[in-house]
């Protein structure tokens, strides 16, 4: 077995991918590309340039959900992320594309595109753009939390990708100076501090951390 994830490791859909591997116990190899500078090469892996993309042996895939659920189905016998039933497993999918889908394009792709990564290409922070990401989250994470209710996981007891795509799109929007209200979403609130608390979380953050520092100094020459 040699598994091998290309992407950055600030990207949340990289970030969800290497805490399913963490979670399974799965050894990997992290290759570092960037979503706007990447090798020729690269388009073999995904044509349409994306990150992440997963090498296990002579198999390449793309999408990290499609990824994720590879290998859910590859390693069997591993801690499973993706439910025990159909029902489940369902639900864990809906919640996850939910992430990606609904939650990237304003915790990702505005909120930390904007505070983070527009400055270190010299570009004017949209805080227009913000605030209109500010007014349509609450939606959402009232979604969440009510699909959450009391228990301490979406599933109830067990930790799905749900969880991890979630909160990975959370970290996200606080690497953009953004947390959540815990008095408004005290359970979503409290589930991210729960996943962040992970072994496998804390396993990744200080490298993110280090790579923000990096950038917040290309931001101020």
């Amino acid at each position: 077995m040699s598994l091998t994830v290309y992407g950055a490791p600030l990207s949340p859909f990289v970030r969800k991918l290497r805490l399913c591997l963490i979670e399974k116990g799965l050894e990997y190899d992290l290759q570092m590309i960037v979503p706007h500078d990447q090798p020729d090469w690269y388009h073999e892996l995904n044509p349409l340039r994306r990150i992440p993309a997963l090498k296990d042996d002579d198999l390449t895939l793309a999408d990290s959900s499609v990824i994720c659920q590879y290998l859910e189905d590859r390693y069997p016998d591993l801690p499973p992320l993706y439910g025990n039933d159909p029902v489940e497993t369902a639900r864990i999918r809906w919640l996850e594309k939910y992430a990606d889908y609904e939650l990237a394009p304003l915790t990702t792709f505005c909120i930390f595109r904007n505070r983070v990564l527009k400055p270190t290409m010299g570009k004017a922070c949209d805080e227009d753009a913000i605030r209109d990401a500010q007014d349509k989250l609450p939606a959402h994470f009232d979604y969440l939390e009510g699909a959450l209710g009391d228990a301490p996981y979406f599933t109830g007891e067990t930790l799905s990708m749900a969880d991890l795509a979630i909160v990975s799109q959370l970290i996200n929007m606080e690497h953009g100076g953004e947390r959540l209200d815990e008095g408004r979403w005290p359970n979503l609130a409290a589930l991210y501090q729960r996943i962040k608390g992970r072994p496998s979380v804390q396993s990744v953050l200080p490298g993110e951390q280090r790579t923000l520092a990096k950038l917040s100094a290309l931001a101020t020459r």
